[in-house]
């Protein structure tokens, strides 16, 4: 990247794309916590692809953004998307219907038990004809958000070596909450350490959304945050140390930085460092919308907007044995990058999060995973209910979702989706982890249903305060499980144009 003149890597193009992990997790989910082959489970998907679905309206709505640049520079993307079709109209993805087959059919011929037929089908994807397609697409170079043409890195050699793994999650006790996030190879452990910080504080009789309530969290966010961008990189190739940022020293010692009538505008790491020559200051609103090269930033959610989201996505499920999964899939973004044609989607843009400072603990290495955003949670409450949820949003996630944690937790919400629905803000005062990796710092992002009352106040603590739509932020969705009577619960956000709570007999 040095050599090509690049100081961050590009979040669309080729050069971005890692290793796919998402298809191996699901099969090691199935295979050690399932019951159903793998053809059972991907049938409904492969009915999609292969019969078709109705355009939905953000679907069409990106489709008529990205849409000039798909058909001037994307043409496999085009064959599949373009022309737009209406909103109703079917839209059918023959080639991963295709894919989808060919898995089940090496599942079936594999001869073996369960396990062995899924691990076959695997195998078929990573050690496979579809390895090889995707070496092959990304040795054509396409112009990405630096303004130039490159290639991709991504071999079917990566592919063949990569195996997925099981590993124990990280976790922090809040008020007798338990709270489980994924290791620091994503950005979950930063919920872990806002919780800490919050402990100290009495947000109970601060107020549901009062200004004070908001501006505490806030500043711990932004002390968690920047922890997060000096110390947090792929344990199985750096040393993180968890145990510190959220042991009750440390968590006191930064708990005594906030002020509480004054907003910091200061990035302030407790250790380790941040990345060499950060932060990267947005000079205006309008930077936060486009790369130096004039083309969109890579997390849809930023560049979309309210009648066009189309970034992550979220999935929680529950059962009536009381097994719950979180799950935050991610990256292959039809507007990111170029379309595999014999699979019929893009390859993820991930690789966007690291730096290229090589000391830092989120450097770029091979067979290293960079730090995501993709954050999905489980909680414990004193009552013993279980809960799963998150939300797809960047960098926004790990507060969104607390927001809805701590109305159950701190503010007396009994109901999942009045948890949901309740109005919340969030700040974008650190570097956020997408291209070009801008900080904004003291904006902090309000839903207008907040009293104007509090949003002044908060700007008279020194917060800028950016008043967005009355239902902007979030997508949060969960599901919940009580041992007591077995009844299991869900909600969505109607903030999304496409979000369901449902339950299957």
């Amino acid at each position: 990247f040095r050599s090509l003149g690049l100081d961050r890597i590009p979040g669309d193009g080729l050069t971005a794309a890692a290793t796919p992990g998402a298809l191996d997790a699901w099969r090691l989910l199935l295979e050690r916590f399932g019951t159903r082959t793998l053809a059972e489970v991907v049938a409904p998907a492969r009915a999609l692809a292969e019969r078709g679905f109705p355009m939905y309206p953000s679907l069409r709505r990106l489709l008529e953004i990205a849409g000039d640049r798909i058909a001037a520079e994307w043409p496999t993307t085009a064959d599949v998307w373009l022309p737009a079709k209406a909103v109703g109209e079917r839209v059918r993805n023959p080639a991963l219907a295709s894919l989808l087959a060919s898995m089940a059919e090496a599942e079936r011929a594999s001869g073996g038990g369960r396990e062995a037929g899924i691990r076959a089908a695997r195998d078929a994807f990573y050690r496979g004809e579809p390895a090889e397609w995707i070496e092959a697409f990304l040795e054509t170079p396409v112009r990405d958000a630096s303004g130039a043409a490159h290639a991709g890195l991504l071999t079917a050699a990566d592919l063949d070596a990569y195996e997925g793994a099981v590993e124990t999650p990280v976790s922090a006790s809040y008020r007798s909450v338990t709270v489980w996030k994924c290791p620091p190879w994503s950005q979950g452990p930063v919920m872990l350490q806002q919780l800490r910080l919050l402990e100290g504080f009495d947000l109970a009789a601060m107020g549901h959304n009062s200004a004070e309530a908001l501006h505490t969290w806030i500043e711990c966010a932004k002390l968690a945050f920047a922890d997060r961008e000096a110390s947090y990189g792929d344990p199985a190739h750096v040393d993180v140390p968890l145990d510190e940022l959220l042991s009750d020293g440390y968590s006191e010692r930064r708990r005594a930085l906030v002020d509480a009538d004054r907003a910091s505008l200061e990035l302030r790491p407790g250790l380790g460092r941040l990345p060499e020559g950060w932060p990267l200051l947005a000079e205006d609103e309008d930077t936060q919308a486009l790369s130096p090269a004039g083309l969109p930033r890579a997390e849809p959610e930023a560049l979309l907007g309210a009648t066009g989201r189309g970034d992550t996505t979220h999935c929680d499920a529950v059962d009536r044995w009381g097994n719950l999964a979180s799950c935050t899939p991610s990256g292959g973004w039809l507007q990111s990058s170029p379309t595999v044609p014999q699979l019929g989607f893009p390859v993820g843009t991930r690789g966007q999060m690291f730096v290229l400072d090589p000391a830092h603990p989120n450097a770029l290495a091979p067979g290293k995973r960079p730090r995501t955003t993709l954050t999905p949670s489980l909680a414990q409450l004193p009552d013993g209910r279980r809960i799963a949820f998150g939300t797809p949003g960047g960098d926004q996630q790990d507060q969104w979702s607390l927001h809805f944690l701590l109305n159950l937790v701190d503010f007396g919400f009994e109901d999942l989706q009045a948890a949901i629905d309740a109005p919340t803000v969030h700040s974008e005062h650190w570097p956020e982890s997408f291209y070009p990796r801008l900080a904004n710092p003291g904006l902090v992002d309000a839903e207008t249903r907040i009293e104007e009352g509090v949003l002044a106040e908060l700007e008279r603590r020194g917060h800028r305060v950016r008043r967005s739509g009355a239902w902007r932020h979030g997508r949060v969705m969960a599901a919940s499980y009580r041992p007591d009577d077995g009844l299991c619960e869900a909600a969505a956000s109607p903030r999304s144009v496409v979000a369901y709570a449902i339950a299957l007999p």
